[in-house]
């Protein structure tokens, strides 16, 4: 089992590769909460740490053999640099769908990847085949004791640099992070309390834990995709259980709104899985008023296509954007009129639809669909009640 002593070798082993990774005030985002940047680490998350401890503990005859992993994206970032870094072989399964930077990223560091039709899963299924076939050291994304201690250095940097701490919060997919973060913690400064946070769509410890036993869910669906496991390990859910103080999930739309809060508020990019810790102190899903809550960002490779769809999506959550339906009098200057009550309460007209022909439409009647860049959403309420009060009618 892992141990505090394994961690501090961790640490030791780690002190030349990984950075630590700086602790800032998110006032912002929260009275008293802090950002833990693991996306600011090489390789762009927290994967390299674990990654590097364990392959650095193989025999001579393990890494002549190579290396073999499976992941969406992150942990075979982490093994490709640690492998290239020992020089050794390495070998990476991700599912077919990862993102295109994370699966030519993994590349880029000297990997060949073998890309697999589904989810992690599946890509995990394929690994143990070729671990069968060919003799690799098989290196497990969360379930594995050296993994696990090297992640738990997270743990030792943030009671080092706040050590009067009183919550941490941590995302979780399979809970290699959340496992060595709790252990360190719990094991240094007991009373610290411990969250773990889950996308709702890829809830499987969250579930697990409830069942008293590691449980497989039939499919995950979440932008966060660095998370999205269908079963914990056993290892991991042991250690949990133990260790860490509450699992809460969040929506997709409360991650994108996290998402554009790191970025316009901390000036930092954080993929889905990475940003979940911040979306559950944003939406109050963890207390924080009195205390001091280290969220950890694990991780920043999120793809760019990606990161303009959440944006859109965060707009809309936070009030920055929204659509209103209405119908108007099918005779000159009622679009005008419409627009001209809506430009008085300052918000900005991105887009005007204005159909005859719609299905909400009748013979007397034009149906207009506006698209607004607005403040938040109490000035969305205010633009609507001006409308109805010059008796529009929203649709809805």
């Amino acid at each position: 089992m892992i141990s505090l002593e394994m961690i501090y070798d961790a640490k030791r082993v780690l002190q030349d590769v990984a950075r630590t990774t700086p602790l800032s005030p998110a006032p912002k985002i929260g009275e008293g909460v802090y950002i833990k940047s693991e996306n600011l680490q090489l390789t762009g998350s927290f994967k390299l740490r674990g990654a590097y401890y364990k392959i650095h503990s193989l025999t001579p005859e393990e890494k002549a053999k190579g290396v073999i992993a499976c992941s969406a994206g992150n942990h075979a970032q982490g093994v490709a640099l640690s492998a290239t870094m020992s020089g050794i072989k390495s070998i990476i399964c991700m599912p077919a769908g990862a993102p295109l930077a994370k699966v030519e990223a993994t590349k880029g560091y000297g990997a060949e990847v073998v890309l697999v039709p589904g989810v992690y899963d599946d890509a995990y299924a394929k690994a143990v085949e070729l671990t069968n076939e060919h003799g690799y050291t098989f290196a497990h994304p969360f379930n594995d004791e050296r993994v696990i201690a090297g992640q738990g250095t997270i743990g030792l940097e943030i009671l080092n640099q706040l050590p009067d701490v009183d919550t941490v919060v941590v995302p979780i997919g399979g809970g290699g992070l959340i496992s060595g973060v709790a252990y360190a913690v719990k094991s240094i400064k007991p009373d610290c309390k411990v969250i773990g946070v889950q996308a709702a769509g890829a809830a499987s410890m969250y579930v697990s834990r409830k069942n008293g036993e590691p449980t497989e869910l039939a499919s995950v669906s979440t932008i966060a995709d660095g998370i999205a496991v269908k079963k914990p390990g056993d290892l991991t859910f042991e250690i949990c259980s133990k260790y860490v103080d509450e699992i809460v999930t969040v929506t997709e739309d409360e991650i994108a709104s996290a998402i554009l809060s790191l970025m316009e508020n901390q000036k930092t990019v954080s993929e889905g899985a990475g940003a979940v810790s911040v979306a559950a102190v944003m939406f109050g899903k963890v207390p924080t008023e009195g205390k001091k809550t280290v969220c950890v960002v694990s991780g920043g490779n999120i793809d760019v296509t990606m990161l303009s769809r959440i944006i859109t999506k965060g707009l809309s959550k936070s009030g920055r954007t929204c659509e209103i339906t209405t119908k108007v009098m099918d005779k000159p200057g009622q679009l005008i009129n419409l627009l001209h009550i809506v430009s008085e309460t300052g918000a900005n007209i991105v887009r005007v639809n204005h159909s005859r022909e719609a299905k909400l439409s009748d013979v007397t009647n034009c149906v207009v669909t506006m698209v607004l860049e607005t403040r938040n959403r109490q000035h969305v309420e205010e633009i609507e009640n001006a409308l109805t009060e010059k008796g529009y009618e929203l649709i809805k």
